[in-house]
């Protein structure tokens, strides 16, 4: 999608295309002036006016407005692409464009519905959870001639994403040749996320592997670039689980970190823990008082459960009983409200769940929906804290004073004493540090996101490193780093 619509065009998914990049894709994806080309979300025109046989698709009213104001020469079709592609009889050479990038949860009713069908119906299965950006791309291709190309701009969630991979499978499934190019500068400096390009030819037949080439930074080429690494199909599946973000580093480095996984003194961080997610309090600023507040209301300490609020409210890797005392001094919102199921509420406790705030939120969805509204669950004590969100490093924090935590941090407790040594002692490792960056994902930003699934599969390992290994695996950990712009 290309329109300069500002705060709205955000929330459509919706981003500026540099001329550039539109006249690299559509040279590579229709190389003739007679080719038919299709961009499937034409937003302001950008792709479709720089080829003389072009249509567009385009639902918003004023995009495709200005759409035709560009692109005189093209037809524009307003309308939602998905229901429009499913009725036409019309086909293309080529399909170009920069696809809405809607997640899943505003990628809702009708549209996601006629999307995914639709997606069904040509061989891509795709889950609940998938983003806007992959179903068009699949719609786009069932629409070309035998032979044709495509080539769009792409979220580099393709390098990771669940989804990425029935988009991929697809992809091989249908054309002769299927190349990704990532792009370290990014393309869209006022977007968080970082853009890929995507190209593919030949469809009809079906691909043996996926060309993966990485550039510093864009720059336009008439035909796609030519360097990069062939990533055989089994390669693909089952080095890195069907992703190809790990793929960002060298061969030396990615072969060294696969023989130490394939090593028996490595373990999964599973295989020591029980990784989940701290709790939901449904309203935080409720459940969370401060010391000063807890004793105005006379709440007894029975019911106040010190929590970590964040990573960055611990120093020096643990939690102690000096922390909480810190925080206590300090007058900080960190003692939960944690009253059991089947608790005997005190007069004060009643006094402020009663309160005029309490009515208001025990209607909020997370409260209302459970029994009764004001017990918490899933409130751990665990051995450590996971960072679900980091900027360096994932930190991991070792819990030495009873606390508990949200869903801003992971859980981590120990199946016994044994793991919980292996797991403090390796986890700053250079190779646990480039598992947590490899099984991870980028963010945007510059931070790096674990999901539960992901932090399981980081790896650990009482194996002693030479300092040149340990030196190639830091180096690794960097580059992936760079990758998602937090390393200088």
């Amino acid at each position: 999608m290309h329109d300069t619509s500002g705060i709205l065009s955000k929330k459509r998914g919706a981003y500026y295309t540099p001329e550039a990049v539109a006249r690299a894709l559509v040279a590579w994806a229709a190389p003739s002036q007679s080719d038919r080309l299709i961009d499937p979300a034409c937003g302001d025109g950008v792709f479709i006016a720089v080829h003389p046989n072009s249509v567009g698709v385009e639902r918003f009213s004023p995009a495709a407005a200005v759409a035709r104001q560009k692109a005189p020469g093209a037809i524009v079709h307003e309308a939602d692409f998905f229901s429009w592609a499913a009725e036409t009889h019309e086909r293309f050479d080529a399909a170009v464009g920069n696809p809405p990038f809607i997640r899943y949860q505003l990628f809702s009713g009708e549209q996601r519905r006629k999307a995914l069908a639709w997606c069904k119906t040509q061989g891509a299965n795709f889950s609940g959870l998938t983003s806007s950006w992959a179903p068009f791309i699949v719609a786009a291709s069932a629409l070309l001639h035998r032979g044709g190309r495509i080539a769009f701009v792409v979220p580099a969630e393709i390098g990771h994403a669940p989804y990425a991979r029935p988009l991929l499978d697809y992809l091989v499934g249908h054309f002769t040749w299927v190349q990704v190019i990532s792009i370290r500068e990014k393309l869209f400096p006022d977007l968080s996320e970082d853009c890929w390009l995507l190209y593919c030819e030949g469809f009809g037949g079906i691909s043996r592997g996926i060309a993966f080439t990485k550039l510093q930074q864009f720059e336009f080429t008439s035909i796609p670039p030519t360097d990069g690494e062939w990533i055989s199909i089994r390669d693909w599946k089952l080095a890195f689980g069907g992703r190809l973000r790990p793929f960002l580093l060298n061969r030396t480095i990615r072969g060294f970190y696969s023989d130490i996984a394939a090593d028996r003194k490595t373990v999964l961080l599973s295989q020591l823990a029980k990784v989940g997610i701290g709790y939901v309090s449904g309203d935080n600023d409720f459940f969370h008082l401060r010391p000063s507040q807890a004793l105005e209301l006379g709440i007894q300490r029975q019911f106040l459960v010190p929590t970590v609020r964040n990573v960055k409210a611990v120093t020096g890797g643990e939690v102690t009983k000096k922390s909480v005392q810190l925080w206590e001094k300090e007058d900080q919102q960190y003692l939960l409200l944690r009253i059991r199921k089947d608790a005997s509420l005190s007069h004060e406790v009643k006094r402020y769940l009663e309160s005029e705030k309490g009515h208001v939120v025990r209607q909020g969805y997370k409260c209302r929906t459970r029994e009764p509204w004001y017990s918490v669950p899933d409130v751990q004590i665990p051995d450590f804290f996971l960072s679900y969100m980091s900027g360096d490093r994932a930190s991991l924090i070792r819990n030495n004073a009873a606390c508990t935590a949200p869903n801003t941090l992971h859980v981590v407790q120990a199946k016994n004493k044994q793991s919980a040594v292996a797991i403090r002692h390796g986890w700053h490792a250079p190779l646990t540090q480039l598992s947590c960056e490899i099984e991870g994902h980028p963010l945007g930003g510059g931070m790096l996101k674990l999901e539960v699934k992901e932090a399981e599969r980081v790896l650990l390992t009482g194996r002693v490193f030479s300092k040149a290994d340990e030196r190639l695996l830091a180096e690794g950990a960097f580059e992936m780093k760079r990758w998602r712009h937090y390393a200088s």
